[in-house]
């Protein structure tokens, strides 16, 4: 452990020039004191270090000095696709393994490669969660990555939305996937590759049986195919609706892009509002986006759709009027 202190000091002077002994201390969460203490041993080690007191003092390598103990750790090296996504690094344990990864990349860059490195990373920022919700709680999201890495059978309870509701699985775990703030496991059952919400599992238990990967089966692609399949299954029929100006200005945010896209298609004037044709969900799905918009939007067909609104209309009218 103080061995890989004493290392990630030398790369923090070797990158970032000169550092106060309270700063090193910041960035490796130790006391002052240690960082005295970790000094004395560079020193003894023959490190050219040197210190310098007051304001704007602090400690500095001398100048051409370059330490060649940049060598990534194989964890480091995983770890590098998540440099951008210190959330989710975090989430899979490792937090400290990217950071660690991107201290040694940043050491062994020449100096004009590294500002601009710097610069990237003070002026850009990927935040994964969506708007309005935040990353959902996966205690078993550690377990089931290290499945899916040592290719290892897993067995889960899991929690569906369909009875029966709870299901025990042995499943050969293909990948993990990040969409918008939420982990999905694909996986291989019994005959089909599925895809299973992290979050949705009870219990899990990495088995000692090991499996062969699926020959040719690529994560990337096999996960576009499935967003495909399942817009396509998504949409169960079509509705027309009439938009005041308003209404049509904001539509897109209310609705899905495949939504929105058939929305703009479609879109003919009829008077001064907009009627388009959508596919929908369900009545109840559509129902409820068509409520949301309250009265920039006017159900024209389906007949069930509009007396559905009708009927949840009334029912509001009648509590309020109470």
């Amino acid at each position: 452990m103080r061995a890989s202190r004493l290392v990630s000091l030398l790369l923090l002077l070797q990158t970032k020039g000169r550092m106060t002994a309270q700063a090193l201390a910041d960035e490796l969460e130790v006391s002052v004191r240690t960082i005295y203490r970790d000094v004395e041993s560079l020193h003894a080690a023959g490190v050219p270090l040197y210190g310098d007191a007051g304001p704007a003092g602090g400690y500095q390598l001398i100048d051409g000095y370059r330490t060649r103990l940049t060598g990534l750790t194989e964890q480091e090296a995983e770890s590098l696709f998540l440099a951008g996504l210190p959330g989710p690094a975090a989430e899979l344990g490792l937090g400290d393994a990217v950071s660690a990864a991107q201290l040694k990349l940043m050491a062994a860059l020449p100096s004009s490669m590294r500002d601009r490195a710097t610069r990237m990373t003070e002026r850009f920022h990927l935040d994964a969660p969506a708007w309005y919700s935040d990353p959902e709680r996966s205690p078993f999201l550690g377990l089931v990555a290290d499945a899916v890495w040592q290719q290892r059978l897993l067995e889960v309870s899991y929690r569906r939305w369909q009875a029966p509701e709870d299901v025990t699985r042995v499943l050969r775990p293909l990948g993990l996937v990040l969409k918008a703030g939420r982990w999905y496991l694909v996986a291989l059952g019994s005959t089909r590759i599925s895809t299973y919400r992290v979050a949705q599992i009870q219990a899990a238990s990495v088995l000692d049986e090991t499996f062969e990967r699926p020959a040719g089966f690529d994560l990337a692609t096999h996960w576009a195919e499935s967003l495909q399949d399942f817009q396509s299954r998504q949409f169960t029929g079509e509705a027309v609706l009439r938009l005041t100006a308003r209404g049509w200005e904001s539509f897109a945010s209310h609705v899905l892009p495949a939504v929105a896209r058939a929305a703009e298609e479609s879109a003919v004037p009829d008077g001064e509002r907009v009627r388009v044709t959508i596919p929908i969900e369900s009545i109840g799905h559509a129902g409820g986006m068509v409520l949301r918009m309250g009265a920039e939007v006017e159900v024209l067909a389906p007949d069930e759709l509009r007396e559905h609104v009708t009927s949840v209309v009334r029912q509001l009218a009648s509590i309020y009027a109470d």
